[in-house]
């Protein structure tokens, strides 16, 4: 599997454009929400390469607008996308990106196949938030994009979906207003649960980060902007 981070506000190429949000393109046709600003995200793609008219699919994790501010920015360039959204979003929203878009499948509560190796853990609550979940054969990949429900309940219920383990977690992980003590347990709870890669990023916060670094060691893979992983 090959991630694209084109979003983030942090920072892994200073050639690129860095604000508050995430995205990130998986195998060059999976777009994984839009950060928050269309522009900066359109030319952040041309300079990494990212043929936005070969993209073929748009999830989108949750309503915030730090992922959902680029959606118009791409749909003008290439309308003949298929859009995962979660029920989460504005009904009129989903009802204007209908006439926007080639598709729309909205995913609701329950775990969902979308297409092929990727599925939707449903949308959870409390913010009505889906991740992707990535069947890689003997284990799966987790795509958060701020993991409001919290990202050991995604990784447990990844597990629960597809009965294998969650060998990566990748993305925002909402632990930046988190203290030392509950990052840490968040650590252990995801080594517990069999999360041997991990690279938390936008939300997940600089002391989230450091630590999640010195845990994980060599097993931590930087995010930021421009930061391309194969896996």
């Amino acid at each position: 599997m090959k991630f694209s981070i084109v979003f983030d506000n942090y920072v892994a190429n200073e050639k690129l454009e860095s604000f508050w949000g995430f995205s990130c393109v998986i195998n060059d046709y999976f777009l994984f929400d839009t950060g928050s600003n269309g522009r900066a995200l359109v030319r952040n793609m041309a300079k990494m390469g990212v043929e936005i008219n070969e993209l073929k699919y748009l999830f989108i994790s949750h309503p915030h607008w730090d992922h959902i501010g680029g959606i118009d920015s791409v749909l003008d360039i290439n309308p003949y996308m298929t859009l995962f959204l979660p029920d989460s979003l504005s009904k009129l929203y989903i009802r204007d990106l209908k006439r926007l878009s080639r598709e729309v499948k909205v995913i609701h509560e329950n775990p969902t196949k979308l297409f092929g190796k990727f599925y939707s853990t449903g949308v959870m609550m409390p913010i009505g938030e889906q991740s992707l979940v990535i069947d890689e054969g003997d284990f799966s990949i987790v795509v958060t994009g701020c993991a409001h429900p919290g990202i050991v309940n995604i990784v447990r219920r990844a597990i629960e979906m597809l009965n294998k383990p969650v060998l990566y977690a990748l993305g925002g992980f909402h632990l930046m207003r988190s203290g030392e003590n509950e990052i840490i347990e968040v650590v252990k709870e995801l080594k517990a649960l069999g999360v041997e890669y991990v690279t938390p990023t936008h939300c997940s916060g600089d002391l989230a980060i450091e630590i999640f670094k010195e845990e994980y060691g060599e097993n931590y893979i930087p995010g930021g902007v421009g930061r391309i992983i194969e896996f």
